[in-house]
């Protein structure tokens, strides 16, 4: 039996059991509540991004992308939203690119701490061979051709937007190039990050280049 769908505001096709939606204030789409970032007014009438979706208050919701994020700021969307003055800070934008990136490396690092994420091109190819990697992770800062010889699992996942030094933060090394992770353990919650952090880096017009990095994603090898 499939599972069922609808058609949300938005014009996106949902299934029922992909989770707590919320609706974008800038783009007015209806998204799953992991493909969004949360906003509380604080106390000093301070836009505060709740990244963890846990602080007190009334939540106000926004598409994780960049573009989505300079609209509201903008066209004072947060303003309306809020319906009261609140005090945005300039540097927003950069400041939860740079928050979305250290929680997706805390993550890899907890990962590897639990044996489900290795590093380096020879064992990275070794569980890409022998079919026990969920996700393949390539530094966007790495050299094309060398990364070209590694292909996404099949019906698995591609990062390729965090940088050569990231990584290496996330392996207690000073650069990887190529790194991947298990199934189950906290792989799921890497690629939802790792999707809301590519809406601050990855340019609709870069998807292709992405694409090509892994060698296709979604491509069996």
């Amino acid at each position: 039996m499939g599972v069922a769908s609808e058609m949300t505001r938005g014009g996106r096709t949902k299934n029922r059991e992909s989770g707590p939606e919320r609706k974008c204030i800038a783009t007015g789409e209806v998204r799953p509540k992991s493909e969004l970032i949360r906003f509380v007014v604080g106390p000093d009438a301070t836009l505060v991004p709740d990244l963890a979706g846990k602080l007190p208050g009334r939540g106000i919701w926004i598409t994780a992308s960049k573009t989505a994020l300079e609209t509201a700021m903008k066209k004072n969307i947060f303003h309306r939203a809020a319906k009261t003055q609140v005090s945005v800070s300039p540097t927003l934008v950069s400041d939860i690119e740079q928050q979305l990136a250290r929680r997706v490396v805390d993550l890899i690092s907890l990962s590897r701490k639990s044996g489900q994420a290795v590093s380096g091109y020879e064992k990275v190819k070794d569980v890409l061979f022998k079919e026990t990697a969920e996700v393949l992770i390539q530094a966007e800062d790495g050299s094309s051709r060398g990364k070209s010889k590694l292909s996404t699992p099949h019906y698995g996942h591609y990062i390729g937007w965090l940088t050569a030094d990231e990584l290496g933060m996330a392996f207690g090394r000073q650069t990887v190039i190529h790194a991947a992770l298990g199934a189950g353990g906290l792989t799921q919650r890497v690629v939802e990050e790792a999707q809301r952090l590519k809406g601050f880096r990855v340019r609709p017009t870069d998807a292709k280049t992405v694409a090509a990095a892994a060698g296709k994603e979604k491509r069996a090898r």
